[in-house]
């Protein structure tokens, strides 16, 4: 324990003040890690896993385990499509493709290594909620295949765009699947008998499921595809001038796309390697996804609110911080899967509604951390308004709801608010804020690592004022 303690000096008024005059007020800085924080590794294999990222592929890693993905999903349809100038109608619409992007860097594996990938039509809505293991036998039909491609991370697949100032660049592998041209014509004619189809998720999900997209070869990689779109290519007539007009032979545009409003699952399998279940049966306190290990842990907050009572009992206290740091030990396998990027420490109370209604952290009953590179830890901050829930509203005896918590690893999904200020007529600063809009169980990649919670340190920092 730390004690940092500063006289303060002041004079009284004058000799005649009655009562303690400030200089009799003795003030400290007291902070206290002596608590232990214990915990251990349980499965996690049901997640609602509304990811932004749809995981696809098969991959085997000494170390971590055998990791399958598939997905299913609805689409969000555009809400116009291009029928002017069209005037062969359906005849005037030559292919289509489900077209999926991922960024190079995504790719968990061999990224030469051959896979083909199947997609099929849905033949009924998907449930909701829906978790990562979900099995879609039923939902399709092994004759609605749509298409099929044979697909690697090689750099036949891979392009560059470039953003609008043409400073930056995003580099990513595109797969094409090709489909039957009859679905875009039957899309096409859709529109024009009936747009109102086209003005929901809900309403085009009625005529048209959505799609299942699996991997029928291969166990080389996963892929982390943060785009998937149905593209069709069409003959377009235009007039130029009074006395010239063209036929464009391969205009573009995609008539549904998956995006965060619709429908969609990461189907999860994996396969714990037994090198990492010998970890979890020897006491180590494993995190590991998607749909891998979780660890239960006991918060010893009234231990905590305890020490802190006794401690200002002769005075008057103030809290003002509560943190967790806990150490991470990267567990080695093949493919250098890393830890998780980001863990969520929530009551186990309050878990599942935490997920279902889709909230964000409130340092209360949720807190979550980034894993440091430089440290090799993850650091929970702002706990001090949980502890002050706890003995404001409580009485200062916490229930045991408020001792279980589970640390998992999560996907966090941010949004960079730019703003600008002006001063004057000849200065201004950018700024800019990186917002929280989206926390799910990680199901978008491979993750693992050991929580050294025997080092883990929590601390508690409180002022203190008492009479000398």
């Amino acid at each position: 324990m730390l004690t940092i303690a500063v006289a303060m000096g002041f004079n009284s008024c004058s000799d005649d003040t009655i009562g303690t005059s400030i200089s009799d007020i003795h003030s400290a800085l007291i902070e206290d890690s002596s608590f232990v924080f214990t915990g251990k590794s349980v499965r996690s294999t049901h997640l609602r896993s509304r990811s932004s990222i749809q995981l696809l592929g098969n991959v085997n890693a000494e170390g971590y385990g055998t990791l399958s993905s598939d997905v299913v999903a609805q689409f969000m349809p555009t809400t116009t499509i291009d029928t002017v100038g069209v005037h062969g109608g359906t005849e005037w619409i030559d292919s289509c493709f489900i077209t999926m992007r991922v960024a190079t860097g995504d790719v968990t594996g061999d990224t030469l290594a051959p896979m083909r990938m199947d997609v099929y039509k849905l033949n009924q809505q998907l449930p909701v909620p829906i978790y990562s293991d979900f099995n879609p036998s039923g939902y399709y039909n092994t004759g609605d295949l749509m298409g099929s491609i044979t697909y690697s991370a090689n750099e036949m697949n891979r392009k560059t765009t470039y953003n609008s100032s043409g400073t930056a660049s995003i580099t990513y592998y595109e797969v094409n699947v090709p489909i039957p041209v009859s679905y875009a014509r039957d899309i096409f004619m859709k529109y024009k008998t009936d747009p109102a189809t086209f003005s929901t998720p809900k309403a085009f999900a009625e005529y048209f499921p959505g799609i299942y997209i699996t991997n029928s070869y291969g166990q080389g990689h996963v892929m982390n595809f943060y785009d998937i779109e149905f593209v069709t290519y069409y003959r377009k007539y235009e007039k130029l001038t009074e006395t010239t007009d063209t036929i464009y032979p391969a205009k573009s545009q995609s008539y549904m796309a998956v995006t965060p409003e619709v429908v969609y699952n990461n189907n999860i399998t994996l396969d714990v390697d037994d090198q990492v279940e010998d970890m979890v049966a020897n006491g180590d306190a494993i995190v590991m996804g998607p749909a891998g290990y979780e660890v239960r842990a006991d918060f010893p907050i009234q231990e905590i609110i305890d020490k802190f009572k006794a401690g200002t009992q002769d005075g008057l206290g103030v809290i003002n911080s509560l943190a967790l740091e806990i150490p991470a030990e990267k567990v080695v396998n093949r493919y250098d899967i890393a830890p998780p990027k980001y863990l969520l420490m929530v009551k186990e109370s309050y878990r599942d509604e935490f997920f279902e209604k889709d909230t964000l952290t409130n340092n209360k009953d949720a807190f979550y951390a980034e894993y440091s590179a430089d440290d090799d830890s993850y650091l929970f901050t702002g706990l001090r308004s949980y502890v002050l829930d706890i003995i404001n509203n409580k009485g200062g005896v916490a229930p045991e709801s408020d001792t279980k918590f589970v640390i998992m690893p999560i996907d966090v999904t941010t949004y960079t608010n730019a703003t600008t200020s002006s001063y004057y007529y000849y200065y201004s600063s950018n700024a800019s804020t990186e917002v929280v809009t989206k926390i799910a169980p990680a199901v978008s990649r491979p993750c693992i690592a050991r929580l050294k919670l025997n080092k883990a340190k929590l601390t508690l920092v409180y002022s203190k004022q008492s009479l000398y």
